[in-house]
């Protein structure tokens, strides 16, 4: 019972971390203006986060050992739901900054290690469900976390979704301060740490996540500071590849992704990341930007990615008795890319309502997917390698979200100038039914209080100009939909070479 405590509230700890990545971004203007934070500057309170998150994973699993796992994680969830809830008393952009790069540090400790409770302390005929309560914090959070985040701002104010980690951080305190065993630090363990491997590690995921999450708004590679940070990035992770392959006791321990199932499923994984930041990110950008949806009417709409999956993840570890897990995978990503087509053909129609299939088809997709997935690749993982396994897959899962939702930004925002360009050509002012229309419009605007002829076929203009824009808007998601439903085919043939899990998940290498 004490392991089962460890595993929910060690799982809850990674639930609530992965939450506070999703729960600013749809309140994001609003604690911009409580702050004084222009909409450039106030991008880094998501970064800041995402930055120092991804940073620390890597590094969790070493630091458990050095300072014992009890010990460790316990004083990082208490830090993570003190600094949660110092957030909302934050009265600058400079502090807000702050404390949610160290909430993010904070975070990034409890997502591995809720993973690394389950593979070694659980026995291997239990993981299946260890790895489904697991789940519930790697696919549920991500969908719920713009509905909360939207409902607490409009109803409570910004600084209420700051306040939401309090209670579950109370309760997942209580748990792993009753369910952890002690056990001694290993001090020592500093004098022999990677310290090669943690600084070039550190440098280049950092200045990495920089790149992406503030490429796009500034022209990438145009940019200096983008160029400079890219740079610096390449030669640190090469650089800790490099340290990381000599080594005899890595930071990590990359050679496990030359293993068949592990490779190929964290690969996988990587595309899972892709495709849940991806979709959160594109249908609340699109209803917002193109259908003018509220953060609250936002939250309506994703709740029915989130809802489903609370009822079918329990139901996934006596499925698994029964069903090849490769065959549960490969129907999750299948599923996945189905409803992920299903939303590509938008148009001015094409709201809240229209995504409920395509939401619900993802949820039943996400929760067949995952668990199999994550069982697969983790079999036969030895339990000394377990702490690696665990820092790697997660993040390949995160950097999948980091490079997708950069990459989903770059190409929306090139394909919206594609479509304007071919829509603006096909128009010629020329045109009989340019003309008619432009005139139809100057009329609708006379009859409405501009008495000029010149200024209401002028506003006539710009009222084409932004109907092309708009539909050029709409063209340029549809295209982005379309791109995640073909990384989510592609993910699906890579099931394909995955090898059948034999037995238990980690073992011993004795």
């Amino acid at each position: 019972m004490r392991t089962w405590i460890a595993v929910v509230g060690a799982s809850l700890g990674a639930f609530m971390a992965i939450l506070n990545i999703q729960i600013v971004g749809s309140s994001l203007g609003d604690i911009q203006g409580a702050i004084g934070a222009g909409s450039d500057d106030g991008a880094w309170i998501t970064t800041a986060y995402l930055v120092a998150e991804i940073v620390v994973i890597p590094m969790s699993g070493w630091l458990a050992r050095v300072f014992s796992l009890r010990r460790y994680l316990i004083v990082n969830a208490m830090l993570f739901t003190l600094l949660t809830a110092a957030c909302a008393f934050a009265q600058n952009l400079n502090q807000m900054i702050v404390l949610r790069a160290l909430q993010g540090a904070a975070g990034g400790v409890l997502i591995p290690l809720a993973f690394t409770i389950i593979l070694t302390m659980l026995p291997p005929s239990k993981h299946a469900i260890g790895i489904a309560i697991y789940s519930l914090s790697a696919v549920f959070a991500p969908s719920i976390g713009p509905v909360l985040g939207g409902y607490f701002s409009e109803t409570f104010g910004w600084q209420s979704m700051f306040f939401i980690s309090l209670p579950p951080g109370l309760v997942m305190i209580s748990m792993l301060w009753f369910s952890l065993d002690k056990s001694p630090s290993q001090f020592h363990l500093l004098k022999q740490g990677d310290w090669v491997g943690i600084l070039t590690m550190a440098i280049g995921l950092g200045t990495l996540e920089t790149v992406l999450e503030e490429g796009n708004k500034n022209d990438w590679f145009a940019s200096p500071f983008i160029l400079r940070l890219a740079v610096v990035s390449v030669v640190c992770l090469s650089a800790f590849v490099a340290v990381q392959l000599r080594r005899r006791e890595p930071l990590l321990h990359l050679k496990l992704l030359a293993r068949r199932n592990f490779g190929l499923g964290s690969l996988v994984n990587f595309v899972f990341g892709v495709s849940i930041y991806g979709w959160i990110y594109t249908v609340p950008a699109y209803l917002g930007q193109v259908q003018g949806y509220s953060a609250k009417q936002i939250g309506a709409v994703m709740i029915w990615l989130g809802l489903p999956q609370l009822f079918l993840i329990p139901l996934l570890p006596k499925v698994m008795k029964h069903v090849d897990a490769r065959l549960m995978a490969g129907a999750g990503f299948a599923l996945f890319a189905i409803g992920t087509w299903m939303a590509s053909d938008l148009s001015g129609d094409f709201a809240g309502p229209q995504f409920l299939t395509a939401n619900l088809i993802r949820a039943l997709a996400q929760v067949i997917a995952m668990t199999p997935l994550s069982a697969i690749a983790i079999a036969g993982i030895e339990r000394q390698y377990a702490a690696s396994a665990s820092a790697l897959f997660n993040m390949m899962r995160n950097l999948g979200g980091a490079i997708g939702i950069a990459l989903l930004q770059t190409i929306l925002t090139k394909r919206e100038q594609f479509h304007s360009y071919v829509n603006t050509e096909n128009i010629s002012l020329l045109g009989e039914a340019t003309r008619a229309r432009l005139q139809g419009l100057a009329e609708y605007f006379r009859s409405h209080g501009v008495a000029d002829p010149d200024l209401a076929y002028h506003k006539a203009i710009v009222a084409v100009g932004r109907a092309i824009r708009h539909q050029a808007f709409l063209q340029g998601y549809s295209d982005i939909i379309m791109i995640q439903s073909a990384a989510l085919a592609i993910a699906l043939v890579v099931i394909l070479f995955l090898r059948k899990a034999g037995g238990g998940a980690v073992v011993d290498s004795h």
